[in-house]
């Protein structure tokens, strides 16, 4: 603790800024405080991307020099003090869950490793693989079902998760792993968002789980990871706009050839200039990266011009996410983003007219309905449930790689983003759990049943054999006249 407030006070007064002492305060609370459980640590992992998303910026310009937008609004230290806190309450949150649930609930004393032969696991993937596509389709056809429908698409990245763990266990298999990586990053360069971080990312999980700093391989390998996950962000910053104007074709966006064909040529004129703009690219890249503008250009506003909503938001997402689609087909859809960024920040960003949003975030939306320090509970709540969970998966699901690999790709997703808003953060983790971590449950209760039953067939197999030899043999046969 003593060395704690030492490293915090240091930094405070090196980059004579609390703001940047304030941020390493929380980065310490991330990966002290969280306990650690079975697996990757994929919680903290998803709360340091949280917390760069926040602190990204003040640490650019020490840094570089270069001052960010956001540093000259008035707003920016309330902003700060906001993002920070609304890390910090979700971290507490996590703790406070995983520590109730791991003093509740055991593992599983049955715990298989390997649910199911390599090859069999490699059919599945390949199923995944060619099911993406369909399911996507009927997500934009049957919009009630699109909720289901896109959380059983992204069930595709918890088998990849159990592809890598696989590959990496007993044995580093880079030649398979750079193959699965190879097309899930190909096929992420294909859509509309950065799809190609989820693949990178979860291979670093599952290389941490296992990680040995004194293995030279994997050491090599995760630099390897890092560096080729911050050179594709960086080259997608760059090219994502001119990317997106072809999707307005609807040739090109039902084409995913042709969309790969696009990106490599895209790819091949960034990199021709790359090194005349690679200071404008890593500038982009953090810009991109730090979610605090808009939010601070709200907090400019709330409540100095337009008061707090008093819980309103929070109220309408909790009704959103108890009635589903499925059952409330009519029900009307909420506010877009883009929409609420207009209203409370004062500028005109691209909405729903050009396919795309610019979202506030959990931590705003929060804001402009509680302000300042009541904005933290419902975050914190939301963090304590997420903990729990996350626990109660590892400890329900017996078979062991399928519950790490579940929990990896799930809270993964869940938990990542900064700038998600709160209905999407909370409905899409519930969707999430419902179908791809039901789905994971009864599997392993299947699986489980089938191992009990292969268990009772030989016990009655070698019963059958042991009744056998007790039988005296005839004298007058051959076959000495025991009873088939």
């Amino acid at each position: 603790m003593i060395l704690d407030l030492a490293i915090v006070a240091i930094v405070t007064y090196a980059c004579g800024s609390w703001i940047h002492g304030a941020s390493v305060a929380v980065l310490l609370l991330i990966w002290k405080g969280i306990p650690n459980s079975e697996g990757p640590p994929v919680l903290k992992l998803a709360m340091t991307t949280q917390w760069m998303q926040v602190a990204i910026g003040p640490f650019y310009t020490f840094l570089t020099g270069e001052v960010m937008a956001i540093e000259e609004i008035p707003a920016y230290g309330t902003t700060m003090v906001m993002g920070l806190g609304s890390v910090a309450a979700l971290t507490i949150g996590l703790i406070i869950g995983l520590r109730a649930m791991q003093q509740r609930k055991a593992y599983p004393e049955l715990t298989p490793e390997e649910m199911v032969s390599f090859s069999t696991l490699l059919v599945i993937y390949g199923v995944a693989l060619a099911l993406t596509g369909v399911l996507q389709e009927l997500a934009g056809v049957f919009e009630p079902l699109r909720q289901a429908v896109v959380a059983l698409s992204l069930g595709r990245l918890a088998v990849v998760s159990l592809v890598l763990r696989r590959l990496m266990r007993p044995t580093f298999r880079w030649d398979l792993v750079i193959a699965l990586l190879t097309v899930e990053v190909a096929l992420g360069f294909t859509g509309y968002f950065s799809g190609f971080k989820e693949p990178l990312l979860l291979a670093t999980l599952a290389l941490l789980e296992v990680f040995d700093r004194k293995r030279s391989d994997h050491v090599v390998a995760v630099g390897v990871l890092g560096v080729t996950l911050l050179f594709a962000a960086v080259m997608w910053i760059g090219v994502r706009a001119e990317y997106r104007e072809d999707f307005a074709d609807a040739g090109f966006a039902a084409s995913r050839g042709a969309r790969l064909t696009r990106m490599q040529a895209l790819f091949t004129d960034w990199y021709a200039q790359a090194g005349s703009t690679a200071r404008d690219s890593i500038f982009a890249f953090v810009d991109r990266t730090s979610a605090v503008y808009y939010p601070a250009l709200a907090v400019n506003r709330v409540p100095s011009v337009l008061p707090h909503t008093d819980g309103s938001m929070l109220a309408t997402t909790m009704l959103h996410i108890v009635t589903p689609r499925l059952l409330f087909p009519d029900k009307p859809p909420l506010i877009s983003e883009s929409e609420l960024v207009r209203k409370y920040s004062g500028v005109w960003v691209a909405g729903d007219e050009s396919d795309t949003s610019i979202a506030f975030g959990y931590a705003a939306e929060m804001y402009l309905d509680f302000g300042i320090p009541m904005m933290f509970l419902p975050i914190l709540l939301y963090g304590a449930f997420m903990g729990g969970a996350y626990e109660w998966f590892l400890r329900t699901i017996a078979h062991r790689e399928l519950a790490v690999s579940v929990t990896m790709a799930l809270f993964w997703i869940t938990l990542y983003l900064y700038e998600k808003a709160f209905a999407k953060l909370l409905g899409d983790s519930l969707t999430i759990m419902v179908y791809v971590g039901g789905l994971a449950y009864l599997v392993d209760r299947w699986l489980l049943i089938r191992a009990r039953e292969v268990d009772e067939q030989e016990r009655e197999y070698e019963a059958q054999e042991a009744q056998r030899s007790l039988v005296p043999a005839h004298p007058h046969r051959p076959d000495g006249g025991r009873k088939a």
